[in-house]
């Protein structure tokens, strides 16, 4: 067990890098802002406050593509779905580069395997303020060939009797029984109470930070990436707000680029990063 501990003025960001690179909790003045639990209690990455998503994000169609004429797959890695979910670094121990009381970096050398054919380079920066926290991820493809790669975060937020998200977006992703998405609609934005959302869905044409709130903060949640994940569930105590950088199952897509995933060449990196900016209510 690798357990990591930031501190500014009230707020505590407690990390597993061993567990995915995962942050088990973030709190402010004892109360959670994520999903939170002390670091030595956490049993694994799925029940994390947020965890690195990288070399894709959500659903990987029937764990199967094909990539410039050759066909690949993927292991099984949630539960029962057909489909692997959220790339390989959540499930990995990652390493502690460096820290400081405000700051820490993490790394993870991946080197191909069943979870994901290509090797790669991942980093992970976090920067926790007063005020505010920072996340960085940087990927390096270490692979001969160019790789199929996206980024992002799946922050869980901890769900209070009157938490409620504004977003300003255009589009929305429709999706089949199994979670892939299916069509675009448009969707003007988001603006209600978590209790009465109902998604589970990508959303396109992002604007503006993601403004989330409830009877004991206030937070914007803001990023490089230009997609967003959403997943209201009525039966938890959390719900999600992903900034991601493709649409979901884009490997599959005609277009893979179109839709957000980088074609990174041998050496190349891509990077990211995303903001949680925290005031009381």
């Amino acid at each position: 067990m690798s357990t990591l501990e930031l501190h500014a003025a009230d707020l505590r960001l407690a990390l597993r890098p061993d567990l995915g690179g995962a942050i088990a909790g973030l709190w402010k003045g004892g109360l959670p802002l994520l999903r939170s639990t002390e670091p030595e209690a956490l049993a694994s990455s799925r029940l994390a406050g947020c965890y690195p998503l990288a070399p894709y994000s959500n659903r990987l169609g029937y764990r199967r593509f094909r990539w410039q004429g050759q066909a690949y797959t993927t292991a099984p890695n949630f539960d029962d779905s057909p489909h692997s979910l959220h790339g390989v670094a959540w499930q990995r121990p990652w390493e502690v580069v460096s820290s400081s009381p405000t700051q820490a970096e993490l790394q993870l050398h991946h080197g191909g395997d069943a979870d994901w054919p290509f090797a790669f380079d991942l980093r992970q920066r976090l920067v926790l303020g007063p005020e505010s926290l920072e996340l960085h991820l940087a990927l390096t493809n270490r692979a001969p060939q160019v790789q199929p790669a996206g980024l992002g975060w799946h922050p869980y937020f901890a769900r209070r009797p009157h938490s409620r998200l504004h977003i300003e977006l255009t589009d929305r992703w429709e999706s089949d029984a199994s979670g892939l998405p299916t069509r675009r609609v448009p969707q003007p934005g988001i603006d209600g109470e978590v209790a009465h959302l109902a998604f589970d869905h990508c959303f396109e044409g992002w604007r503006g930070a993601a403004r989330i709130r409830d009877e004991k903060f206030s937070l914007k949640l803001s990023s490089s990436l230009p997609y967003l994940v959403v997943f209201t569930p009525d039966t938890k105590a959390y719900y999600c707000v992903e900034p991601v950088s493709h649409v979901s199952n884009a490997i599959h897509m005609s277009d893979p680029a179109a839709h957000g995933l980088r074609l990174l060449a041998p050496n190349a990196t891509f990077d990211a990063w995303m903001k949680l900016e925290i005031a009381s209510a």
